[in-house]
């Protein structure tokens, strides 16, 4: 079992920087990979990135491509989602992901074992 808890959302205006934060508690974190996604009212979840279990290799969707960084850190169980350049179609619910399988950087929402409760971010224009 793992849990997983989001932090770090909140009100932003266009342009600016936050960084989101996932704890992770229950079996081995360094085992897993884990996903960032979104989703906004009245769409489907959106993929927004993926870092291997290692922290060596990442993925991300085309919104976040250039603007976003994954990164993990496997001592303290956490994984951050760092965003730059942030634009009001970025404001959605973030959920943290975790995905015991094989894949380094899974990108379907299928794809994932367990979810956090999501985090609101919401940027003004």
């Amino acid at each position: 079992q793992v849990q997983l808890e989001e932090s770090g959302g909140g009100l932003v205006q266009a342009g600016g920087s936050l960084r989101l934060s996932c704890a992770a508690s229950g079996r081995t974190f360094s085992r897993y990979a884990m996903g960032w996604f979104r989703q906004a009212p009245g769409k489907e979840r959106e993929f927004v990135g993926a870092i291997s279990w290692s922290g060596g290799r990442t993925k991300y969707g085309d919104s976040a491509k250039g603007r976003f960084t994954i990164s993990r850190d496997n001592a303290k169980k956490m994984v951050y989602l760092q965003m730059n350049s942030l634009k009001p179609e970025d404001t959605a619910v973030y959920y943290c992901a975790a995905d015991f399988g094989l894949a380094e950087t899974p990108f379907g929402v299928r794809d994932y074992d367990y979810w956090g409760q999501g985090t609101q971010v919401t940027v003004s224009s």
